[in-house]
């Protein structure tokens, strides 16, 4: 192993792609806007000098391919054809077998272990941060305080970005955040929605990766540094062990036993993110921050939808077809949208329709969900408004003053429904003391925890 021969086998676990033939294989580059032509020819020129002036060697000096590359505005493909006889045996030694996306399927762990020194881990690290890492400016924390570089991943290999993860850490190259490719972490709040498939993003302050990292290709590093000027101070990563865990709560969701998650992660519910690298046993896991969340789990899940947003009929259809839905009392009420707006600012964590202080439905997504009603098409992004939520409630009520909206209220805390302009929610209640009696936990993994059904008899006894 010399490094130039770790940056390749980088860059090829990272956007590797094999097919039936023997003689070729492709490296895809998902640049998408970043490398577009059209927006941005100026880099596209120069990501496709850094193939050819760093990858192109590279690969005829340490196995004798060629390379050269494709391009549209979506994507970008280094092309390699030539022998492949002794990159298939490099890669079948650390066991990695050279059949479709690599990173889809590839463990790290023996690979990481040939990596003996930390300049071979950087230049591995580099060649998966110039196939998958990306650097474009939307990958930031809240603002362009704290830039990120997003290691992106598809598939279901929640082992290799595990052992990534471990990589990192072993050259003090903290993860700031894994999103996991779970529906916990891509739908919290709506347990219906089936577009959760989004893959996974281990996010990296960009200060660090610099520090610790680096980058073959110069688009890439000039990117970062670009982004890295947006900030106003230079920002310290803090160790796993030692971040506060910062938790809201997450619904129950329908696919949390999708066959295509692992079995290991299969029919768990998970809090936050580093909730699953205790799950996975690993060692830079803030286990006793997790157990802490597990004291007032009732306060963290929810067995009903969080808030679910759509069409009347499709509203009305998850009520007929849920039992404990469809077997409520409910009242219907008229609610004025300006009395809801000051009842918001006046406490925006405050519970509607409960009897104790903390049972009841959150104002919070009552509101989002009035926004959602009330807006009009132009003022959409498929389901959620356009701008500030609160904004455009405001706009409407200026428009209307008597604006009202429809609330039906169960007699028991299933979701308060709320149905107005064609287009309808459900609103889950907060009841952590029925919701803590349904955690149950895996009996051979004590970070692991599911939730039982929700009954009648639950809520009417709590």
């Amino acid at each position: 192993m010399n490094t130039d021969k770790a940056y390749i086998l980088g860059l090829v676990i990272g956007g590797g792609i094999w097919g039936n033939a023997e003689d070729v294989f492709r490296i895809r580059l998902p640049y998408r806007q970043w490398g577009s032509y059209e927006q941005n020819p100026q880099r596209a020129g120069q990501i496709s000098r850094d193939i050819m002036s760093v990858v192109s060697p590279m690969f005829r000096s340490i196995y004798n391919i060629s390379v050269s590359f494709e391009a549209t505005n979506s994507e970008w493909n280094i092309l390699c054809e030539g022998d492949m006889t002794d990159l298939i045996s490099d890669l079948s030694s650390h066991g990695i077998s050279c059949d479709g996306e690599l990173r889809e399927t590839s463990h790290l762990k023996n690979i990481v272990a040939a990596l003996v020194d930390d300049n071979l881990k950087r230049r591995f690290i580099a060649g998966l941060a110039d196939t998958i890492g990306s650097t474009a400016k939307s990958h930031r924390r809240f603002t362009d305080e704290i830039q990120i570089l997003s290691f992106e991943i598809k598939g279901f290999n929640f082992a290799f970005v595990c052992d990534l993860c471990r990589l990192l850490h072993s050259v003090k190259c903290y993860p700031d955040q894994v999103l996991w490719n779970h529906p916990n972490f891509h739908s919290a709040s709506n347990p219906y929605y089936k577009q959760w498939k989004k893959g996974f993003k281990l996010r990296i302050q960009l200060d660090q990766y610099a520090r610790f990292g680096a980058f073959a290709f110069r688009t890439k590093a000039e990117s970062s540094q670009e982004n890295r000027r947006l900030q106003q101070e230079v920002h310290d990563a803090v160790p796993c062990p030692e971040r506060e865990l910062s938790v809201k709560a997450s619904c129950v969701h329908l696919a949390e036993n999708d066959m295509c998650l692992p079995e290991c992660i299969r029919g768990g519910h998970y809090l936050h993110n580093r909730h699953v690298c205790a799950v996975m046993g690993c060692e830079h896991a803030p286990y006793d921050k997790v157990s802490e969340l597990f004291a007032h789990a009732g306060d963290l899940v929810n067995p009903f939808p969080i808030l679910y947003k759509d069409e009347h009929p499709f509203i009305e259809d998850r009520i007929t077809n849920t039992t404990i839905f469809a077997n409520r009392k409910y009242t219907t009420l008229l609610h004025s949208v300006s009395d809801l707006i000051y009842k918001f600012e006046e406490n925006n964590r405050q519970l509607l329709f409960g009897n104790t202080q903390d049972k009841g439905y959150p104002i919070s997504e009552i509101m989002q969900a009035i926004a959602y009603i009330i807006a009009d098409e132009n003022e959409l992004n498929g389901k959620r408004p356009k701008g500030n939520f609160l904004a455009l409630v405001k706009r409407h009520i200026a428009a209307n003053p008597t604006l009202s909206i429809e609330f039906r209220v169960p007699e028991l805390l299933t979701p308060l429904v709320i149905y107005g302009n064609n287009r309808g929610a459900l609103v889950g209640a907060n009841n952590p003391k029925v919701y803590n009696s349904l955690v149950q936990f895996d009996k051979d993994n004590s970070y692991k925890f599911s939730l039982r059904q929700v009954t009648e008899e639950d809520l009417q006894n709590g």
